[in-house]
């Protein structure tokens, strides 16, 4: 016992993604903030359904160089790195085999609020997403069993992300590219 919770002790001067890549590969997501070692709890099936379709339909829908994926890590600095729950990749820059992706990589990341995760969902993460330069992010809501996705674009000059939009029906835009969702179609089956 004493051996695992020393590996999780937090290094001199804060954890980086060179720590996180000596650690062993447990299936656990695991993120920095400013160093600091996040491990959110893991998501819920009826989470891990939605984002499945959601990745899926988006990944159907991209145009020829882009892929929707889900899973991967996004690097922001050596500090900071983040697992969206899917990511829209610039195809050219997919090796296949990657498990992290630089933020110019990525052309929209989504994030499906979930629960323990809310403030990083709704405000830490879009608020570094859009400071690396992230072009589009979307947070998808499930409170109460209601889906909603909110889209938003960065605005380059304040580096921040405006709304664009705010979806319960069918998500209907061309950013990043022309999209015509229905959200029947990502929501999860009641069995």
């Amino acid at each position: 016992m004493t051996t695992e919770l020393e590996r999780f002790c937090t290094p001199e001067g804060g954890w980086t993604t060179d720590d996180l890549d000596r650690l062993p590969d447990d299936n656990r997501r695991r993120e920095l903030l400013d160093g600091i070692l996040l491990v959110p709890p893991p998501p819920r099936t009826t989470h891990q359904k939605l984002t499945a379709r959601l990745m899926a339909a988006l990944d159907d829908m991209s145009p020829d160089g882009c892929d929707g994926v889900h899973g991967v890590e996004v690097r922001l600095s050596d500090r900071r790195t983040f697992v969206p729950d899917g990511v829209i990749l610039h195809a050219a820059n997919d090796e296949g085999h990657r498990h992290w992706y630089a933020p110019a990589d990525v052309v929209l990341a989504v994030e499906v609020v979930g629960e323990g995760t809310e403030t990083l969902d709704r405000l830490v993460k879009p608020a570094l997403y859009a400071q690396a330069g992230i072009p589009f992010y979307w947070r998808i809501e499930t409170q109460g069993g209601a889906l909603e996705v909110v889209t938003y674009r960065i605005d380059a000059v304040s580096q921040v992300y405006r709304e664009t939009g705010r979806w319960t029906t069918v998500v209907d835009t061309g950013e990043p590219f022309p999209i015509n969702l229905p959200l029947s179609r990502i929501r999860p089956r009641v069995r």
